[in-house]
């Protein structure tokens, strides 16, 4: 078997969920890694015309995608076989495909405008930065309930692809809403250990170990920001200077 191509920006949460999962398969994968300028320009633009990453392609089909969601799938149904991650029996296969919807649905685009409103937004927009991240905790709350009395988003007796694809995005709580670490899942005791017990495995911190070295090739620290910037004060003045055009 070839190895598939991902292309991924190593700041970005989304282009680490389908690389999890390819690694949990053990499926053979390459990491092409560009940063962020790169990502409404040609070549990747003639891959994805969307501009967003990940995308995958895969030499043993000759097929080319986009979008977490479409990839996941397609890395399940093509290799998968042993249903390691997955099942074929009809409730279990429509859940999981439900939660995964949901992931890229409801998680994915409130957690990035938590992210946006409280740390990128040129200006300070109260009302937003309440907005989401009080949809955020919404959304972990939904988590918490369906994980109450059980290990897994499934019920049944095993991790599902559905429940890897929350991972990145709630490994990154404490960067996107400006709280301690150990705080991020305050309130959510079943998400917690959902959570551990998921990064725990070998193939996160495998992941999650080049995608530091990788950020460190691109002068990022692994929270994203630049070397040099040691507090959101600095990150926070030096983007008001670029927005500006000061040097």
């Amino acid at each position: 078997m070839q190895p598939i191509k991902v292309h991924v920006i190593p700041a970005g949460p989304n282009p680490w969920k389908p690389v999890l999962i390819l690694e949990e398969l053990g499926v053979p994968y390459e990491l092409n890694s560009f940063s962020f300028e790169a990502v409404k320009q040609k070549p990747f633009i003639d891959i994805n015309p969307n501009g967003r990453a990940p995308a995958i392609e895969d030499p043993n089909t000759g097929l080319t995608l986009w979008e977490t969601g479409a990839i996941i799938l397609y890395i399940i149904e093509q290799y998968d076989t042993k249903k390691i991650l997955s099942y074929d029996s009809l409730k279990e296969k429509h859940l999981s495909q439900q939660w995964l919807a949901f992931q890229i649905s409801g998680q994915g685009p409130y957690f990035g405008q938590a992210g946006w409103f409280n740390a990128l937004h040129p200006e300070k927009l109260p009302s937003a930065i309440e907005r989401y991240n009080n949809e955020l905790k919404r959304i972990l709350g939904v988590l918490d309930g369906a994980l109450d009395g059980q290990q897994w988003l499934v019920p049944g007796d095993k991790m599902t692809y559905a429940d890897l694809a929350f991972t990145v995005w709630n490994d990154r709580i404490d960067a996107l809403i400006f709280c301690a670490p150990d705080k991020k899942f305050e309130g959510f005791p079943n998400v917690q250990v959902w959570h551990e017990r998921m990064t725990s495995r070998p193939a996160w911190k495998k992941i999650m170990d080049t995608r530091a070295q990788l950020m460190d090739e691109q002068g990022l620290q692994p929270n994203g920001m630049p070397k040099g910037i040691n507090s959101f004060q600095e990150y926070e003045a030096m983007m008001k200077a670029k927005a500006a055009g000061t040097p």
